[in-house]
């Protein structure tokens, strides 16, 4: 069973703003799949359809085997929603408005109160448990507004922005947390963010989306393969053979591109040869923001 499949997904709001526009993606449980694009690009559009907050002007898409449109209820019972502003009661403390939405989430006071507990120490802040939230800075209430959504120990978590506002100590925290909760607990998360550095030191698999539609899906070698699948080596050197196909792009540094690691020995096996000096050899290859622009890039064309 997919945790989440969607099929030729799309939505068009009143007055003709396509905001999603005939998506096919899925997802298998316990993945951390990154949808990244920018602001408006259809994000937070694709999460109000899957939690059945919208209904979708064509396609369809399943949560868990669910229709969010016909079934939102059975959805918000297995799922936890962390949008980038989410609001909590500034006049209660953190550990009882934790305790406060377990109730709501059908837990007794006294589960209530151990799963609140047990998440203000994992993400470090049983030390403020009895301060009123109003006296919480941005960091702690973005830690506080993830607790919060995991008390009734959801498999699908819809992250807006988790980090958003949080020192690199939390973010620290908050990303160790989610990983945890994918590989030990099963949990799917559906993680929404136009950081895409970010992204790719956490997510599994990856959605790319601009203005409504998806422009690739899949792991980061399957994105990759979409673009370049091979290495960018940065050569610092006093000069390089004029027949090597490399661009210059500083005093003394060269970039090109090769197939595979094998490669590399050759190349600097001939500029030693040929009389060239050798400072560095770095190899990289694309990062996700690389992809990204080369996909947009695409659809410019």
């Amino acid at each position: 069973m997919k945790a989440i499949e969607a099929i030729e997904l799309s939505k068009t709001y009143p007055g003709g703003k396509k905001a999603v526009i005939n998506s096919s993606f899925s997802l298998e449980a316990g993945e951390i799949f990154g949808f990244l694009g920018p602001n408006g690009a259809g994000k937070t559009t694709v999460v109000k359809l899957l939690n059945g907050m919208l209904a979708p002007s064509g396609g369809s898409c399943r949560v868990f085997s669910l229709n969010p449109a016909l079934e939102p209820t059975k959805i918000h019972g297995f799922s936890g929603v962390l949008t980038e502003h989410a609001q909590m009661y500034g006049y209660m403390t953190g550990l009882k408005n934790l305790i406060f939405y377990g109730k709501l989430f059908g837990l007794s006071a006294e589960k209530a109160t151990e799963r609140a507990e047990e998440l203000l120490n994992k993400l470090e802040l049983s030390e403020a448990k009895e301060r009123k939230l109003d006296a919480y800075s941005t960091g702690m209430r973005q830690r506080l507004s993830l607790a919060r959504t995991l008390m009734h120990r959801p498999k699908l978590l819809f992250l807006d922005e988790p980090t958003s506002g949080l020192d690199p100590e939390s973010v620290l925290y908050v990303n160790n947390l989610i990983k945890s909760l994918a590989q030990n607990e099963g949990t799917t998360v559906f993680l929404c963010t136009h950081q895409l550095r970010y992204a790719q030191e956490i997510c599994t698999s990856y959605g790319l989306i601009n203005e409504g539609s998806l422009l690739a899906v899949g792991n980061i070698e399957t994105l990759r393969a979409r673009i370049f699948p091979g290495l960018t080596l940065s050569i610092t050197a006093d000069r390089l053979p004029e027949a090597m196909p490399a661009k210059q792009v500083g005093e003394n540094e060269y970039e090109m591109q090769v197939d595979s690691e094998a490669e590399i020995p050759h190349i600097v096996r001939r500029i030693v040869d040929e009389n060239g000096s050798i400072y560095s050899v770095t190899a990289r290859r694309l990062s996700l923001e690389e992809i990204y622009l080369a996909l947009l890039a695409e659809t410019k064309k």
